[in-house]
């Protein structure tokens, strides 16, 4: 099966008349069940935890608000798992990345096959599920309208970035420079593995990617003064009931988690819903952004799996080869201009 195939398939199942689904579908765990405690009495959310879904982050809008049955989300199983022995073969991601796009998931958006990519043993086995978005609020599955204000900045950083794409390592994006991640990771299938650990008075994450440690007070202190700006932003925790609640606020500008700003405030809610499922959903309130708020929804598995030190520094050979290539389309263009 090659990649049009797939994407051909995948477009039969998003163009399909789907039925709304039936309770339970929505891949999230079934109530009546009560989570293990701590010593001191907390619910108990420590371990190693895998984001390991294939659910793209909107939901396509041909479906509405619609979720895959049982049967389509079979025959899904049957071809992504038929084209990911193809991939292997190849030994790329296409496969995945046609997958993400012909649902929607806009983070993959080109593939160049002719220069190679990430080869099969960089992707773990995706799980896929009824759900058709991360997004659970609005309930169409697709991220709110931006503000006019938002879409004339948005408008000129993208004019500007195309201007200067690569002068230097200041104009690539943070990621790209080893200097901050994303965090919560919400997108899964690479480094979306995570540590979290317990005292009274504090939730330490520790995120793969970026090698990113949270370390959360829950002793109901103060805010930090608003003049204090962090890559992560500063967050307080409380619980309520079985829920561990932690809200971020304090972002620095250049941070831009989800193309939020610096006044973003983000509230996660952490439950631990069965003996191997870790339910986070996470809301982001930025006014000068979105015109409403908007909530994602991650069910984690607990795994045996170890964490890995992100080195991202390490060999970061894309920088020098990006700037390289740079170089060498001036210096093309120039002597075509001659």
């Amino acid at each position: 099966m090659n990649g049009r195939s797939l994407a051909a398939a995948l477009a039969v199942l998003a163009c399909a008349a789907l039925p709304p689904p039936a309770a339970g579908q929505s891949g999230e765990p079934g109530e009546g069940w009560t989570a293990p405690r701590t010593s001191d009495g907390q619910p108990d959310l420590q371990g190693f935890w895998a984001n390991n879904s294939a659910t793209p982050m909107q939901r396509p809008e041909i479906l509405g608000d619609r979720e895959l049955t049982d049967e389509q989300l079979a025959e899904l199983h049957q071809r992504v798992a038929e084209f990911r022995d193809t991939a292997e073969q190849a030994g790329h991601l296409l496969g995945d990345r046609l997958f993400q796009r012909a649902l929607g998931n806009s983070t993959y958006q080109t593939f160049d096959d002719q220069t190679g990519d990430y080869n099969t043993f960089w992707l773990v086995e995706r799980q896929l599920e009824n759900r058709t978005s991360l997004i659970v609020d609005p309930p169409d599955g697709r991220i709110p309208p931006v503000t006019p204000a938002a879409r004339r900045r948005a408008a000129e950083r993208a004019a500007f970035a195309a201007a200067h794409p690569s002068d230097g390592p200041e104009f690539r994006p943070m990621n790209d420079r080893c200097l901050n991640f994303a965090s919560p990771r919400v997108l899964g299938g690479y480094n979306s593995y995570f540590l979290i650990l317990q005292t009274p008075d504090h939730v330490a994450i520790l995120q793969e990617q970026g090698h990113i440690a949270r370390v959360i007070p829950l002793d109901a202190r103060p805010q930090v003064d608003d003049r204090i700006r962090l890559w992560t932003g500063s967050a307080r925790g409380r619980w309520e009931g079985d829920t561990l609640v932690i809200e971020t606020a304090n972002y620095s500008p250049q941070s831009r988690f989800l193309r939020s700003s610096e006044h973003l405030r983000l509230v996660e809610r952490w439950t631990r819903v069965a003996p191997d499922t870790l339910q986070q959903d996470i809301t982001l309130y930025d006014s000068t952004i979105w015109l409403q708020p908007w909530t994602i929804r991650l069910f984690l598995k607990q795994t045996q799996d170890p964490l890995f030190e992100f080195a991202c520094h390490e060999g970061n050979y894309s920088m020098e080869a990006i700037l390289a290539g740079a170089r060498a389309e001036e210096a093309a263009a120039a002597a075509g201009a001659r």
